[in-house]
């Protein structure tokens, strides 16, 4: 997912918290890139460090399209929930996939391939730059 980084606060010695951009949303998350990269438009790969839990964090999407956006101190994905059959998901938000690993109780099988909102702590989620 290309996203517009910008800062919102910086910790001596730690991550940055920015906000990013993209065409589905805008959320604040951890910047694991090079500080000198805020400011710009990058690809990024999603870390999240939550578990899918089925009706806990997750279950079924109101809306069949993808979204990134907040909700208090949360971060929501809507996508395209894959289970991988390995104790993994991937959830499709747009043009990126977000990997997962799955709690109890994990998703039904009913619903891999099915939209699903996934929600999750905001300081969980990390967000690294890469080129493509």
């Amino acid at each position: 997912m290309s996203v517009q980084v910008e800062a919102v606060r910086q910790v001596l010695g730690g991550p940055a918290t920015v906000r990013v951009r993209s065409g589905v949303g805008a959320a604040v998350a951890l910047w694991c890139g090079d500080p000198t990269d805020v400011g710009c438009e990058h690809h990024v790969e999603w870390t999240v460090d939550e578990d899918v839990a089925w009706g806990g964090n997750t279950w079924p999407a109101a809306l069949p399209s993808p979204t990134l956006g907040e909700d208090g101190g949360q971060i929501v994905f809507r996508g395209r929930l894959n289970l991988t059959g390995d104790g993994g998901a991937v959830l499709e938000v747009a043009d990126t996939q977000i990997l997962f690993d799955l709690a109890d109780p994990p998703p039904p099988v009913a619903f891999n391939g099915t939209w699903v909102e996934v929600r999750v702590a905001r300081n969980s989620v990390s967000l690294w730059p890469y080129l493509l």
